[in-house]
């Protein structure tokens, strides 16, 4: 079994003490076969993302632990725009420079509020339908490659509104995915909501990833969204065997922006 982690931090984010080297370390450890670092970073300087990435240093440190783990680990380098429908010029200016192996794009802000606060008084169906609304923007305008936890407003929901309904949303669902599909926009399983006790569940939920292999939808990554080097790769079989059950056959990787599909 190909293990694969698309979504890990480390210090070169602003919410992350990871080193990179100890990730690889611990991936290696773990029997990860391939991860790729995907960093937070936003052109807004509005945005608490915005002002910590050194791409240099992002650069150099790849290159460093490729040069000492390469034999046993294979290393990408990728990033996470935070809302990159938004200064689209900007962030495009920043990144055709970059020699990125893959893109995700996530929404942890609207209207340049983060969601936690965002959701304040309002309706838990005013409070999803802006979230999908916003990752609908997302996926129509972005250059990205895969979309972020899909539906991670329920992270920061679901104590005080509750989890969403997804038979509520399914046709904002539909759209959204439709979308991704038509413009070869991927998604991920995000395992974080698995380790989250109050979620319990990834990011998408099953029957979301149900309903995008049923639209044809194919591009599929996995990722632990892990901060720690301890946790790399946390619930990876646990996401593998969701894929299986949503119907998928397959899970992605990517080189300079181009998927390639690996048999689960």
């Amino acid at each position: 079994m190909y293990l694969t982690d698309y979504h890990h931090h480390t210090d070169n984010s602003f919410d992350s003490k990871a080193s990179m080297d100890k990730v690889c370390s611990e991936a290696i450890k773990k029997g990860i076969n391939e991860i790729c670092f995907t960093e937070h970073y936003a052109v807004n300087p509005n945005l608490p993302t915005y002002g910590h990435m050194d791409f240099q240093r992002y650069f150099n440190q790849i290159e460093q632990v490729r040069n000492k783990y390469g034999k046993h680990l294979v290393i990408k380098a990728g990033i996470e725009l935070c809302e990159p429908h938004i200064m689209m010029d900007t962030y495009r200016e920043v990144l055709q420079e970059l020699e990125l192996d893959f893109i995700l794009g996530s929404v942890h802000n609207i209207n340049e509020i983060k969601l936690r606060k965002f959701m304040s008084g309002k309706t838990p169906v005013e409070v999803y339908q802006s979230y999908f609304d916003e990752i609908f923007s997302l996926v129509s305008n972005a250059d990205i490659d895969v979309i972020a936890h899909l539906d991670l407003m329920k992270r920061y929901a679901i104590e005080a509104k509750g989890n969403y309904d997804f038979n509520h949303f399914q046709k904002d669902l539909e759209r959204i995915l439709l979308k991704a599909i038509e413009r070869g926009i991927g998604l991920e399983i995000n395992t974080s909501g698995i380790s989250n006790v109050k979620v319990n569940e990834a990011f998408p939920n099953i029957d979301v990833l149900k309903l995008y292999h049923s639209l044809g939808g194919q591009i599929l990554t996995v990722g632990s969204d892990s901060h720690l080097a301890e946790t790399v790769g946390a619930h990876l079989i646990d996401a593998l065997s969701i894929a299986k059950e949503a119907g998928f056959e397959y899970i992605y990787t990517f080189e300079q922006r181009q998927p390639k599909r690996i048999k689960i």
